[in-house]
């Protein structure tokens, strides 16, 4: 992991507020709000328009950051949406990240691109679309730090939860017992326990937290939810 994170940080059950869905004109704010109220992780969505059709946020808003997460003891979780991922670990590894997810879709090269996090000093970890299924990442067994199931299709924030995601992530955390279990997309207080009972660890939330009036009451509302820290 980089200098700024520590292994704490990823620790137990933790809520992780996905700043895709806060207000940038406020994003400082918004991220000390959250992590005010406890959260350590703050998730980074990338996204290129090709992988997937919106454009999002790069290096320099992770950077943007990332002090100040740090300074809380807390970890800046990147997920890229992107095709050609291996393109782009050294510059978010140079902005703070310290884990780095890519899709297992938009790589043939996976251990070789889990391997490149890893050495670039950050927890390594694939994604997997809904459609694509657990078994895609079997032979990634030691290699991966994290694995992250997604529960809606990538791209926008605010999409229902699939509800066949539980039975997936109980197949991931067979497959991978030593790794992270992060669950993106759908995420609030209604859902938050299914996938918990399900081997979930971080919970990725974006529009249930910063989509609401009180984004650290609603941050709260979805650790209780969980069972988190």
């Amino acid at each position: 992991m980089s200098a700024g994170a520590t292994p704490e940080a990823y620790a137990g059950r933790r809520v992780v507020p996905s700043i895709l869905s806060a207000d940038f004109s406020q994003l400082g704010a918004q991220v000390d709000e959250v992590l005010n109220a406890g959260a350590r992780v703050i998730h980074v969505d990338v996204m290129d328009g090709h992988f997937v059709p919106p454009i999002t946020i790069g290096p320099l808003v992770a950077a943007s950051i990332a002090d100040r997460v740090h300074a809380a003891g807390g970890a800046i979780d990147v997920h890229m949406m992107t095709e050609r991922p291996e393109l782009q670990i050294e510059e978010f590894a140079r902005a703070g990240a310290d884990s780095i997810t890519f899709h297992a879709e938009a790589t043939a090269h996976a251990n070789r691109t889990l391997n490149a996090i890893r050495e670039a000093g950050c927890l390594a970890g694939i994604a997997l679309n809904p459609g694509t299924p657990a078994h895609a990442v079997s032979e990634l067994t030691g290699v991966a730090d994290l694995i992250l199931c997604m529960s809606v299709n990538p791209g926008w924030g605010g999409q229902p939860f699939i509800a066949g995601s539980p039975d997936k992530l109980r197949r991931l955390a067979e497959l991978h017992p030593e790794a992270l279990l992060e669950v993106d997309g759908g995420i609030d207080p209604q859902t938050a326990g299914l996938v918990a009972d399900a081997g979930a660890t971080l919970f990725v939330a974006g529009s249930a937290i910063f989509g609401e009036p009180d984004p650290a009451q609603a941050y709260r509302d979805i650790v209780a939810a969980a069972g988190a820290r």
